[in-house]
């Protein structure tokens, strides 16, 4: 990178001082970094809608709060890892409102129209934001090795780095502006499941045309049409047929939506990525919606009468 480039990507050592912070919502990814925080020192105020997600992190030393605000008026920096664009917009106004809050970090997946609309109530009260979206799954949070794409004011992104490289191995500050990590992900997020679903009907077609399910993706996964999906889910979640829940359907289908209307309000043509979203749909319209977004594999072969991999002895 060259001095003074819009992207700069934080590799320099940082030492780890012990801060208060507050963190909303315990779930797949959540109580990960809730983990991740409390094994560094960090002293945690946790709250979540769930009293069964909250009291587990209670019980390994974290402590509860009662409501959002309660848990924002005990600490200055207030981290939000929620489901739903609709609960980011939902709990950032209710932030707004406590004085005591000086930082709050965003590490949903929220897209940029609503990052703009919460950091827009923020700054009236004086908050600084951080769009700070993550990428990597519930495999990656645990293991504190994923990719953080962080926006916002540089002074606070500076104050809130150590924590964030609790949580992710790799950290990217994109610029002052704090949607722009939320732009970041979603395109990330768009190109995965396009690729996902484009791999899966490659896959069952190899097999049905009698290759071997673990050959066919050993010859992709060292040649040209290697992806995140064939490298990574298709072989932990599709070969052995566990599909075990790391990202649901319906929230990979709702990032890959806010991408395309992004795109179209900037005027910029979506033509492949619709058709993922498409069947990303539709396999929530048959009952996958909770299930990983992978395990919609299953209609590509129903259709062509074949199963890619096998099933666990």
């Amino acid at each position: 990178m060259t001095p003074g480039h819009w992207l700069t990507r934080i590799v320099k050592p940082v030492e780890t001082a012990i801060m208060k912070l507050g963190l909303i919502g315990l779930g797949n990814i959540g109580q990960h970094f809730a983990n991740r925080l409390l094994a560094a020192g960090h002293e945690l105020i946790v709250h979540d809608r769930s009293s069964a997600a909250q009291e587990r992190i209670v019980a390994r030393g974290a402590k509860g709060a009662g409501s959002v605000e309660e848990l924002a008026e005990q600490t200055p920096i207030v981290l939000l890892c929620l489901p739903m664009p609709a609960v980011v917009a939902e709990v950032g106004a209710q932030v707004a409102q406590v004085k005591n809050v000086r930082i709050l970090v965003d590490l949903s997946t929220t897209g940029p129209s609503v990052t703009k609309t919460v950091e827009a109530l923020l700054s009236q009260q004086g908050i600084a934001m951080i769009g700070s979206p993550v990428s990597g799954g519930t495999v990656a949070a645990e293991k504190g090795t994923l990719a953080v794409m962080a926006a916002g004011p540089k002074e606070a992104f500076d104050e809130i780095e150590p924590v964030l490289r609790v949580i992710g191995k790799n950290v990217f500050y994109l610029g002052a502006d704090p949607s722009l990590g939320q732009t970041t992900k979603i395109i990330n997020n768009t190109l995965y499941a396009t690729s996902m679903v484009a791999s899966c009907e490659a896959l069952v077609y190899g097999v049905k045309a009698g290759l071997d399910p673990q050959t066919l993706l050993d010859v992709i996964n060292v040649s040209s049409g290697r992806s995140f999906a064939t490298l990574e889910r298709i072989p932990q979640c599709v070969l052995d047929r566990s599909f075990p829940v790391r990202f649901t359907t319906e929230l990979l289908h709702k990032d890959v939506k806010m991408c395309i209307d992004e795109a179209e309000k900037l005027g910029v043509p979506m033509l492949v990525n619709p058709a993922a979203r498409q069947f990303l749909a539709f396999a929530i319209t048959q009952g996958d919606g909770q299930r990983d977004n992978v395990y919609p594999i299953r209609h590509i072969e129903q259709w062509a009468g074949v199963e890619f991999g096998a099933k666990p002895q």
